[in-house]
């Protein structure tokens, strides 16, 4: 199984809920694109929070410097991002692919994040709750279906709020993963609870 991780926008949750879904499946980690915090990488990060012996962490397509927009950060180094050369790397384990961002975000002139995601993905969107975040969720699933790629299911991250989840579920009809909640601190074992409570939402996918 290969599972996209995308979110609502920056800054939703995407790599803790990565971790947990990773630790659940015990499957390999990919980041295509890592821009900028080089030396404390999402990578790094899902490192860290996993405590499996199984996972593998794999190598960014591309690395580049500056915490920016894929398509900028690639301009600050002087290059530009070729989407051919992003390749999947092989795998016979389970596969959890991690986006940028949002589905839009550029990476040149002509490709998107979303342009990463291939057929037999399966795809997870992250949605924080926030003041304009159903607007947000129900756009990211719009444009989705507008390409013709179906969402697998939905993580919330934040405390539980019934009146936003229940309208996007009924409106997206998307399987609901689980809920990650506002927690003071995220490390193994917490990455543990939640990989426990995701588990079998995720196998059925």
């Amino acid at each position: 199984m290969k599972l996209f991780i995308t979110g609502i926008g920056t800054d939703v949750g995407k790599t803790i809920a990565s971790a947990i879904v990773t630790q659940a499946l015990e499957a390999d980690y990919w980041k295509p694109v890592q821009a900028g915090d080089l030396d404390q990488s999402d990578s790094h990060k899902i490192q860290k929070y996993i405590s499996n012996d199984k996972t593998v962490i794999l190598e960014n397509s591309y690395k580049l410097n500056t915490p920016a927009s894929p398509h900028y950060a690639a301009e600050l180094d002087g290059i530009t991002i070729d989407i051919k050369k992003i390749k999947e790397p092989k795998t016979s384990n389970h596969l959890v692919i991690e986006g940028a961002g949002g589905l839009l975000v550029p990476l040149n002139d002509n490709d998107c994040i979303v342009d990463l995601i291939q057929e037999d993905y399966k795809i997870i969107v992250v949605s924080r709750h926030y003041l304009g975040s159903i607007n947000h969720t129900l756009l990211t699933f719009e444009a989705l279906k507008s390409r013709k790629l179906n969402v697998a299911g939905i993580i919330f991250s934040g405390d539980e709020n019934q009146a936003t989840e229940s309208i996007i579920l009924k409106k997206t009809k998307a399987t609901f993963i689980g809920r990650i909640d506002n927690e003071p601190y995220f490390d193994q074992n917490v990455i543990q609870y939640y990989a426990d409570k995701f588990r079998e939402q995720l196998l059925n996918l």
